[in-house]
């Protein structure tokens, strides 16, 4: 596929080439001496950042950031509490012996609020005797953490990785880091930014505090996760920094770049230029959030186009992806042509077919072929909730707002445990409601009776169009 021109001067950010050795910028730090030198955070009124009524504010206590030393075997003879021994390892493989009590202190996590938005809507617009039971106190003592996940219950299993790392030993370093992880990630979920930004700092202010050096590098380089660095790099985006965020972003890609060419084991390899293509697209999806189609496409558009004759071909998903860019910033010859090469690609199920078909004819206001390519596409998969969203959609421009809203009823009927909890879907949905009769009223009331029953633990009830107060 021909590139557009002005896309042509734009490097490929996925590139591995030599001048990254040889960069002495400071994106060219080392990741331990990256956040170290990193400024404070400020928090910035700006419209990226929407406050919630459960977010709790930065203000809180801070842990103590004094220095933390990494503690010798002969340290470890001192201390009382039970710690399990290392595993047996050859000398070659042999994990240094770490005890880190700083990271189990209680006092970097910050309480959770017992109530949502949700039930502040239940108990103003319905009847006592009709509200659906919801458990907001996060018990997670009779419960595992697929069960958990399963269900959506990101507020029982923000407590319990609280409960599991504070009563961890200090000295299992990997476990601690994976509740960490849990709890950030339910945390966000719960669209409580403010606390997941305070938690994450807290943490990062005990890593960088270790000595000495080589264990605080040790740590960075083979102990911590990849996502946790992701999430602190995220806590620019919560402060209102958008383009903060983009540098902590590109910082990290230019780490995955350099991993992948010194690593000398062929799956370590693989894994950081997997990692640079994750960084890649959240890169993008931040440049669209911010409007800039035409940088989210040149970022994404190396990955379109294989490397090397024996790499693999990129996912159908991807090209999808780009082309609706490509449709947003109103370039349509090129998202034709993407949407040609899916086509072409055996591979290629029938409903993405239509749906990129319907969007295109979407973009040159050809109604009619949209609405017969996602009829089309709703009559093989009646519980797809995507399809219904695009149709209604569709049929909102042709003036058809009945079928429509049948269409979307009915997949929030069939998978409700899904359709549930997707906000944009309930957004149309209510605007549908709203669009059809003066008396919309009541019908919002019952969908917010409905998704009660099956919405997940930090659901944003502004897409229901209710009004809290």
């Amino acid at each position: 596929m021909s590139t557009p021109s002005h896309y042509d001067a734009e490097p490929n950010p996925f590139q591995l080439d030599d001048t990254d050795e040889s960069d002495t910028s400071s994106e060219a730090q080392s990741e331990p001496d990256r956040l170290q030198t990193r400024p404070p955070l400020r928090s910035v009124d700006s419209g990226l950042l929407t406050p919630q009524r459960e977010d709790i504010p930065l203000g809180s206590t801070p842990p103590p950031t004094k220095e933390v030393r990494a503690l010798t075997s002969q340290d470890r003879k001192k201390d009382t509490s039970p710690v399990h021994p290392p595993p047996l390892a050859s000398v070659a493989d042999e994990v240094p012996a770490l005890f880190l009590p700083g990271l189990i202190n209680p006092s970097l996590f910050l309480p959770i609020p017992n109530s949502d938005q949700l039930s502040i809507l239940l108990n103003k617009y319905i009847a006592p005797e009709s509200r659906p039971q919801r458990d907001l106190t996060g018990a997670w003592q009779h419960s595992d953490v697929p069960t958990l996940v399963m269900a959506n219950s990101w507020r029982a299993l923000a407590r319990m990785s609280r409960d599991r790392i504070v009563n961890s030993n200090p000295d299992d370093i990997v476990l601690i880091f994976e509740f960490w992880h849990l709890r950030l990630t339910s945390l966000t979920r719960l669209r409580l930014f403010n606390q997941a930004a305070a938690e994450c700092n807290n943490l990062f202010a005990i890593l960088r505090n270790i000595q000495p050096d080589l264990v605080r590098t040790y740590i960075f380089d083979s102990l911590l996760p990849f996502e946790l660095e992701v999430m602190y790099a995220r806590t620019r985006y919560w402060a209102g920094d958008p383009y903060g965020y983009l540098d902590e972003l590109y910082a990290l890609l230019r780490t995955c770049k350099k991993r992948s060419k010194t690593a000398t084991i062929a799956t370590d390899v693989e894994m950081w230029k997997e990692r640079a293509v994750r960084v890649g697209l959240i890169m993008a999806s931040q440049l669209l959030e911010m409007k800039d189609h035409t940088a989210a496409a040149a970022l994404l558009l190396p990955l379109c186009h294989p490397t090397s004759p024996d790499a693999p071909p990129p996912s159908l998903e991807l090209l999808s992806a780009v082309a609706r860019i490509y449709l947003d910033s109103g370039d349509i010859g090129s998202a034709e042509e993407l949407i040609k090469r899916i086509e072409n690609d055996p591979t290629c199920e029938e409903t993405m077919k239509e749906i990129n078909r319907a969007l295109l004819a979407s973009a040159r206001l050809d109604w009619q072929t949209a609405v017969d390519n996602l009829r089309s596409a709703i009559h093989r998969e009646p519980d797809n909730a995507l399809v219904a969203n695009n149709l209604s959609v569709v049929l909102l421009s042709t003036g058809n707002l009945q079928e429509g809203i049948h269409h979307m009823e009915t997949a929030l009927k069939t998978s409700p445990e899904i359709v549930g909890s997707v906000e944009p879907f309930l957004f149309n949905l209510a605007t549908l409601y709203e669009l059809r009769t003066a008396a919309n009223f009541d019908k919002k009331c019952g969908l917010l009776l409905e998704i009660a029953q099956w919405a997940s633990d930090g659901l944003r009830v502004n897409c229901l169009k209710l009004p809290q107060v």
